[in-house]
């Protein structure tokens, strides 16, 4: 069954329930208020057979059936047959109040009233009497003209269900088709995007309802995917770029190559060097393109682990890369957990230390500092221009002072985007003094408690932490 369809049979199914409802609801208030019309003729006319004497005085009543019993049950008068009941027996001995009930006399229905009548007369043919008994009074009609304004009702209805039915039919389909060309608009720009491919296109904004809502949601999702490829496609453009340079210098080499019977010593070890650096960028160039492939996907689980360990072991590797020009590193830290993907996090530690790194003078000195989830590293460099600042963090980008250094312009861009996945932040600014600082803010946890032999809880714990 289609949404259409469903919603056509709900809505109708709905209608008809109410119309069915409001039927029967205005068949008994009808009912009712026959039924409460006639119980108050026959209390009138019970009040006024006892207020003149036991006789019957309004002869416009047809169909009257009028009866004295004893609390014996006997039949002080004579004519109607109306049934004694022991409830009628306990009214005329004054145990029971007066009611009314419906009863069968002849085969047909009656509403009858009964009532106490006090002390009665019973007399002879020629009026003497005979003796006193207390009575109750009898007073019933027929429900034959109520049964027949509640049949004709009942009629009518029918009728007005039957109309009700077909006309909640057809509203349902008017509704579902005026309520749907919407959705029938989206389904097919829906369609046509996933044929083509095609996500500059944006549907009207619609209105406040639930649909616009679903529209302007559709629009979102068309923007995000729109950035998302031209992303991609300009990271192709800039890898393309960017790996020129070095493939043609690899290429040069490689041509000299040929010659290399030809070349001395000397200049066979500086080729064979220059290869070398060279692949070791084209390396490090495809690992940065990889990583910025990845984007906010997790490779790994996160882990709980101590951000200052880690921190003094990238700070470690980074000393023996700046012996040759006798870079110092001067290292604060104090035990802080935080918890997120661990390789990722190294390697943005990692690159901002190689960052500084590039940028101090021979024989300076990088000050980094990690306490409760920030860590600080500030270098004496030439700092960061106030026209360069706001870019440090795009990819590729790379300073007019940056370009003769070695270096894809992905390391800080690496940085931003994992921290940004790690729920963090990252800034650049200018160091008091001169120089370059980078602060990395990553949401600090509260130290875990050491889990038992093999228990996998994702905490990363060493036997130095312990």
């Amino acid at each position: 069954m289609t949404f259409r369809s469903r919603l056509v049979a709900v809505a109708t199914v709905a209608v008809v329930l109410a119309v069915l409802a409001a039927c029967a609801a205005s068949y008994f208030a009808a009912r009712n208020s026959l039924i409460s019309s006639l119980d108050g003729t026959l209390r009138t006319t019970a009040t006024s057979i006892l207020s003149h004497g036991g006789r019957v005085t309004d002869n416009s009543v047809k169909g009257l059936g009028v009866q004295y019993t004893a609390p014996s049950g006997q039949v002080l008068s004579s004519g109607s047959n109306l049934p004694v009941t022991a409830k009628v027996k306990a009214v005329a001995a004054g145990k029971a109040s007066s009611y009314f009930t419906e009863i069968t006399l002849h085969g047909d229905d009656y509403r009858e009233f009964v009532e106490n009548a006090g002390t009665v007369n019973v007399t002879n043919e020629v009026g003497i009497i005979l003796y006193t008994s207390p009575a109750a009074l009898q007073v019933a009609l027929p429900l034959d003209s109520v049964d027949r304004q509640l049949s004709h009702l009942g009629v009518i209805l029918i009728i007005v269900a039957i109309a009700g039915i077909g006309l909640a039919f057809v509203l349902a389909w008017l509704v579902s088709r005026t309520a749907l060309v919407p959705l029938d608009e989206l389904t097919a720009a829906v369609e046509e995007v996933a044929e083509t491919t095609d996500t500059s296109r944006r549907l009207d904004a619609g209105g406040a309802d639930e649909l616009g809502r679903l529209r302007r949601a559709f629009n979102h999702l068309l923007a995000a995917l729109d950035r998302s490829q031209e992303a991609q496609r300009q990271l192709v453009l800039d890898a393309g770029h960017e790996l020129r340079t070095p493939l043609t210098s690899l290429r040069t080499n490689l041509e000299v190559v040929r010659r290399l019977d030809e070349l001395p010593a000397e200049d066979r070890a500086v080729l064979v060097d220059d290869l070398l650096t060279q692949m070791g960028e084209l390396t490090n160039l495809v690992g940065d393109l990889s990583e910025l492939a990845r984007g906010d996907q997790r490779q790994t689980a996160p882990v709980t682990f101590r951000l200052d360990r880690l921190v003094e072991d990238a700070v470690a590797v980074a000393i023996t890369h700046g012996r040759p020009r006798d870079v110092g590193f001067a290292l604060a830290t104090e035990p802080c957990w935080v918890r997120g993907q661990r390789d990722r996090i190294a390697r943005a530690v990692g690159n901002l230390l190689d960052n500084a790194l590039k940028w101090s003078p021979d024989g300076g000195q990088v000050e980094v500092r990690c306490v409760a989830g920030v860590m600080t590293v500030r270098d004496h460099g030439p700092g960061i221009s106030s026209e360069d600042l706001p870019h440090v963090f795009d990819r590729f980008y790379r300073a007019a002072a940056a370009r003769a250094l070695p270096g894809s312009g992905l390391g800080l861009a690496i940085v931003a985007q994992v921290v940004d996945a790690e729920g963090g932040t990252v800034t650049a600014g200018q160091a008091p003094g001169g120089g370059a600082s980078f602060q990395m803010t990553l949401p600090a946890v509260s130290s875990p408690a050491l889990p038992a032999a093999g228990d996998p809880t994702g905490i990363d714990i060493d036997v130095a932490d312990e």
